[in-house]
């Protein structure tokens, strides 16, 4: 798989969760086209980068602790700051 793919995975998932719509964990499987094994580990990845996610069993969809976005880039920053 190439990173761009994984990168834009992250994203979905990403939004996702934003949004409060990931569903139960194989709905989340079949909206991203993997397998639920394939979530989890998406879903560790991000935990283990510092996104607070936790699950809701009343909304059936994961969510943020708190207010955030998860983001992969790169930033550049002012070159007079530099």
């Amino acid at each position: 798989m190439s990173i761009q793919t994984y990168v834009n995975r992250l994203s979905r998932l990403d939004q996702l969760i934003r949004l409060r719509c990931t569903g139960t964990p194989q709905e989340l499987a079949d909206k991203l086209g993997l397998s639920k094994r394939m979530v989890y580990e998406y879903l560790n990845a991000m935990r283990d980068l510092g996104a607070p996610i936790a699950y809701s069993n009343i909304e059936k969809s994961y969510f943020y602790v708190g207010l955030g976005q998860f983001f992969i880039g790169y930033k550049i920053k002012n070159a007079s700051a530099v």
